[in-house]
């Protein structure tokens, strides 16, 4: 899913890609699955707790159908092809989740907006098995904007970087060729798994990706890297539980919606200050 400050995102990065503290894995699925909207009242993280340095948040590549679909249209309906890191377990997991935290956050601070936030999970497969079909995907789904969030279990199965990237090229031109905006969201971070996995071919695969396709990139492995190290998080400490895997996905959606805003280059609300 820096102590003294963050390290930049294309540094050779330490190896590792773990479900953060209370992720756990659902079956095995293709079936899209839609996260229960987010309550008005649910708690978020303090605000200071969520932040990240600018960088990490910056991106050159633009958002043009997004921002049309909310300055004219009215409606964003965006589609997060994820895996089992996208969702929490339990009776409050599908609230909790980094999407149905961007829903709120983003439905918050675009006024008059019909926001709908739906995930397509892809459980245990490799993006060689994802991007194929994600052409259909979109264009049977029809978002305005597609967060494809993969590298992990490219990472965990040690496939080929050349064959990984290869499935990015592909996934991403299928995206294009659909009329779908598209967002690429890297590995999540763990440090438990830093002697275990290498993934520094997948995150600089993926940064190159974006690059060569024009499309912006969520940099989750970084962010989450810098609240663990800069002591916002202890990410190496299993016992908080669902707590903690809360909190970051609060963090995540809450600046997945910034990224968002700020590539669409719309105006927006003023964000509420978090409880």
């Amino acid at each position: 899913m820096l102590a003294a400050g963050a390290a930049r995102a294309d540094e050779a990065r330490p190896p590792a890609a773990a479900a953060p503290a209370g992720a756990v894995a659902t079956p095995d699925s293709t079936r899209p699955a839609t996260p229960a909207p987010a309550p008005q009242d649910a708690p978020t993280a303090a605000a200071d707790t969520c932040e990240v340095p600018s960088y990490l948040v910056t991106t050159d590549a633009k958002l043009a159908r997004v921002a049309e679909a909310i300055t004219r249209g009215r409606r964003l309906d965006i589609l997060v092809v994820g895996s089992a890191s996208s969702m929490l377990a339990g009776p409050e997991g599908p609230s909790a989740s980094y999407p149905a935290r961007l829903e709120a956050v983003l439905r918050e601070r675009l006024s008059g907006v019909s926001v709908n936030v739906t995930t397509a999970l892809q459980v245990k497969k490799t993006a060689a098995e994802v991007a194929p079909g994600l052409e259909n995907l979109a264009k049977d789904r029809k978002p305005t904007l597609v967060i494809w969030q993969t590298g992990t279990i490219d990472a965990l199965k040690a496939v080929d970087p050349e064959d990984f990237r290869a499935a990015i090229d592909t996934g991403l031109a299928g995206l294009a060729q659909a009329g779908t905006d598209a967002i690429l969201m890297n590995l999540q971070y763990s440090p438990r798994m830093e002697t275990m996995i290498t993934v520094a071919p997948y995150l600089d695969n993926i940064r190159v990706g974006a690059e060569e396709h024009g499309v912006p990139l969520f940099d989750r492995f970084a962010m989450m890297r810098y609240w663990n190290e800069s002591g916002r998080f202890d990410l190496f400490n299993p016992a908080r539980g669902f707590g903690l895997a809360k909190q970051v996905h609060d963090c995540l959606g809450h600046t997945l919606a910034a990224f968002v805003i700020d590539a669409a280059q719309v105006p927006t609300e003023e964000p509420r200050t978090p409880q």
